[in-house]
């Protein structure tokens, strides 16, 4: 999602609908999780459900429709809010509950990609405002999963990675989300720290690609 220079109207509305779908997906995930995992939280709160109006934060929105409209920029989702102690597994069940949001992206894909490439004469034979949108929802569900796996907070891949890593590095990990945003911003938006979103991102989405499209592709590209 980094960079288009013209608007095409089929293509922003293909992205806009398939982020409001994907981060849908992605947030019931993880509430879904959580709920499993014993933290009532969620389901108090509304969040287990498929339903975008529950998942969708106003800002983020926002910043959601400036990416459909110029392919850069980063947009979210309202956070799926869970007490780690009202979980089982601890730090373990932590890691579980974050990562649902990308696998539950990843699946997406996949239910969307494989009967495309087993029927490919039939898909090719869809209307291309069908085509386009089919496309966008697997690459940007891809991309966002591979975006999510990145370990700089808020993502979920520094929650995995914390739910894996020894006891000792938990206190030293887990605060740094309370600057998140604040860091993820600077990554994205600071030229120098970009290629650490490239270097990670890239070979996963790349993979994921391969596996499930059996075709490589770029990243964020639309």
């Amino acid at each position: 999602m980094f960079g288009r220079t013209s608007v095409n109207p089929q293509v922003f509305v293909s992205i806009l609908i398939a982020f409001i779908i994907s981060i849908a997906i992605h947030e019931f995930a993880h509430a879904y999780m959580a709920t499993v995992l014993g933290d009532p939280t969620p389901r108090e709160q509304g969040r287990v459900t498929l339903n975008p109006i529950a998942h969708l934060d106003p800002i983020g929105f926002l910043f959601l429709i400036f990416v459909a409209l110029t392919g850069f920029g980063l947009g979210w989702g309202k956070p799926v809010q869970f007490n780690p102690y009202r979980m089982r597994w601890g730090k373990h069940g932590v890691a579980l509950v974050a990562a649902a949001g990308p696998i539950s992206n990843v699946i997406l894909a996949l239910v969307l990609a494989v009967p495309q490439r087993i029927f490919a004469t039939g898909f090719a034979n869809l209307p291309p405002y069908a085509q386009t949108f089919i496309n966008t929802l697997i690459t940007l569900n891809l991309a966002l999963a591979a975006f999510n796996l990145i370990p700089l907070p808020p993502l979920d891949g520094l929650k995995i990675l914390t739910g894996i890593l020894p006891d000792f590095w938990y206190p030293i990990l887990a605060p740094l989300d309370r600057y998140g945003f604040i860091i993820l911003f600077l990554v994205i938006f600071f030229a120098p720290l970009q290629p650490i979103l490239f270097n990670i991102s890239i070979p996963v989405y790349d993979t994921l690609t391969h596996l499930i499209r059996g075709t490589s592709g770029v990243f964020g590209s639309f």
